[in-house]
């Protein structure tokens, strides 16, 4: 497993436009509603997965069933799931066409199994750690915004 530290986590947020967030949730008060809105007003887009609200819209976005309702290219699937339930989504993860480059599990989730069974399928891995907060401590804007603001300054 690769060593996590704040170079890996800026490469990430800032070439991850699109994010499917598994276990997304409409209550303003839990993570999982919250932390994809930040996410969202940063310039991100929000896929929300969780079959409790499909066919809703969060964050100008139809939440789907499940990953493979998405049918189209995710950089990040953000998981909103407890521990133990990761496990049940590493097939249709895999099954993504094309895969996502990582999964990213949030603070409190984190699942070894899971995480070997992805990272030995290319995909990058991040567990227990908050998508929000790390953006927010390395001071990032909208996904790709450093290169931009680098082309438009020269």
């Amino acid at each position: 497993m690769a060593a996590v530290n704040d170079t890996v986590i800026r490469e990430i947020l800032t070439s991850s436009p699109t994010i499917a967030v598994l276990g997304i949730h409409e209550e303003p008060e839990k993570a999982a509603f919250y932390v994809p809105e930040y996410l969202h007003d940063e310039g991100y887009r929000i896929i929300g997965v969780n079959p409790v609200y499909a066919g809703q819209t969060l964050f100008g976005e139809k939440v789907r069933s499940t990953l493979a309702e998405i049918g189209e290219s995710i950089d990040m699937v953000d998981v909103f799931r407890n521990s133990d339930a990761v496990g049940d989504h590493v097939e249709d993860i895999l099954a993504m066409k094309p895969r996502p480059k990582v999964v990213w599990m949030q603070l409190g989730v984190k699942n070894e199994d899971a995480a070997k069974i992805l990272e030995a399928a290319g995909i990058q891995v991040i567990q227990n750690r908050c998508t929000l907060a790390d953006h927010q401590r390395l001071g990032l804007g909208a996904p790709g915004a450093r290169e931009r603001s680098a082309v438009d300054a020269g």
